[in-house]
């Protein structure tokens, strides 16, 4: 397993925004992201949520957006429009809801599908919303278990258990 980009944004642009336009702060990518048990990651949007919240951090399978560029015709746009934080290689996150597992030595716990919204056929191209859906993989919501620094084009293996 390879984290390939951190991503991390202030404000939310779709959350709240149903029925008026997307807002406007961009994903920043980051070479290095500070996680922090109960919060998430330092300078993120989920940060500012009640401690315990169930998508602190949110994954996003690198091998997905790869397939999406390829049969929409989009290699021009990164995953950051995908607004995820951590943009992972060869790992299979469905198998992660409801599992306790380690990436780069800090400890998660995958609490749910991240659910793709109406905003991604705007975001990415029409068609991608419905093909995440079909191909359930909008992503992974997980709680920090513990503290840490996730490092982008680190390849370090995960520990799961169920």
């Amino acid at each position: 397993m390879t984290v390939v980009q951190l991503y991390l944004s202030a404000a939310h642009v779709y959350a709240g925004h149903f029925g008026r336009a997307a807002g406007t702060t961009p994903m920043a990518p980051t070479a290095r992201a500070q996680v922090v048990a109960g919060r998430g990651i330092v300078g993120d949007r989920y940060f500012r949520r009640p401690p315990g919240s169930k998508g602190q951090v949110t994954f996003f399978a690198e091998e997905t957006w790869l397939r999406l560029s390829a049969e929409l015709g989009r290699s021009y746009l990164g995953p950051e429009v995908f607004r995820r934080n951590v943009i992972v290689r060869g790992l299979d996150l469905l198998a992660l809801i409801g599992a306790q597992f380690s990436v780069q030595g800090i400890r998660f716990q995958g609490t749910e599908y991240c659910k793709p919204c109406f905003w991604m056929d705007q975001a990415f191209s029409p068609g991608t919303l419905a093909r995440l859906s079909a191909w359930k993989a909008g992503g992974l919501r997980a709680q920090a278990l513990s503290d840490g620094w996730l490092i982008a084009g680190g390849e370090r293996g995960v520990e799961c258990s169920a």
